[in-house]
């Protein structure tokens, strides 16, 4: 009776063991399943700004999903966040930004992101305020500009180029206020974070605008624009939109997918066709 019960004993607890094992088991091999082939790898999360670039991969998703891949698009109104949800792990990928800026986030910030591919340009331009015409600029007219390094320099340089101000020499792409050598019209520049610039139209003279925020404004910088860049000038490399990442993950599959739908015929002919000039892709 003893070793009868034993056994019994025994059976009992080897079959819960090889049923605990047996669950163990297929939760591992569906796990090693999902993060080797399933659909957990085939997810793309991509941090963007609204106007064009979360309208741009939604363009994208179609063909993207042809490619096995499904992308998710998370809006931001602002030019950290995105930058720091890459950084954190986060996020993929980011699409809002040009190399200059990030180039800029990264020193000043302590972070690790990387360009991985152009994929647009967008011209900047100088916008209509109360006033329409630099031709008869005003004594001491108000220029709303963006505060952040390297957009501030942009326009500061289109300023320039349409004959408002004279920078220093040395200023390029580094310029600020500070920089401004010759204040031909005694121009006021107010300097705001950029998504608040075109909010303050109707309280200046004229407003200065990074591409997504004037589309963002509704304003079109081929039909609306009193100056802009050109599309053959420098800036269109040197400011083109990319899709940025952390440091080491620029040749990712995944990522390496995303660019290339990104650069395809597909979206270019989207690009083109929607925005009309505000947006220039990048060949």
């Amino acid at each position: 009776m003893k070793k009868k019960t034993i056994t019994k004993g025994f059976t009992i607890i080897t079959a819960i063991a090889a049923i605990t094992a047996g669950l163990t088991g297929c939760g591992g091999n569906a796990d090693t399943s999902d993060s080797g082939s399933g659909e957990a790898s085939k997810v793309i999360k991509v941090a963007a700004s609204s106007v064009p670039h979360a309208e741009i991969l939604e363009a994208a998703k179609d063909e993207l999903e042809q490619e096995g891949y499904t992308l998710e698009i998370t809006e931001f109104q602002d030019y950290v966040k995105p930058n720091d949800v890459v950084e954190a792990g986060e996020y993929d990928a980011n699409y809002f930004q040009h190399t200059p800026y990030l180039d800029d986030f990264n020193a000043e910030k302590g972070t690790h992101l990387a360009a991985a591919a152009k994929i647009h340009y967008e011209p900047f331009g100088i916008y209509p305020g109360t006033a329409d015409s630099l031709e008869n600029i005003r004594d001491g007219a108000k220029i709303a500009v963006p505060n952040d390094t390297t957009n501030e320099a942009r326009a500061l340089l289109l300023l320039q180029d349409n004959g408002v101000i004279i920078l220093k020499e040395d200023a390029g792409l580094s310029a600020t206020v500070n920089d401004i050598e010759e204040n031909l019209y005694n121009v006021e520049i107010i300097e705001l974070e950029a998504a608040q610039v075109a909010r303050v139209v109707e309280e200046v003279d004229f407003v200065v605008l990074n591409g997504n925020y004037a589309l963002e404004a509704g304003f079109n910088v081929a039909a609306d624009a009193i100056a802009a860049e050109t599309a053959g000038s420098e800036a269109a490399q040197t400011y083109a939109n990319i899709i940025c990442v952390k440091e080491g993950n620029e040749d990712n599959e995944a990522v390496q997918a995303l660019i290339k739908v990104l650069q395809g015929d597909h979206i270019k002919a989207f690009i083109e066709e929607k925005y009309e000039g505000a947006v220039v892709p990048i060949s």
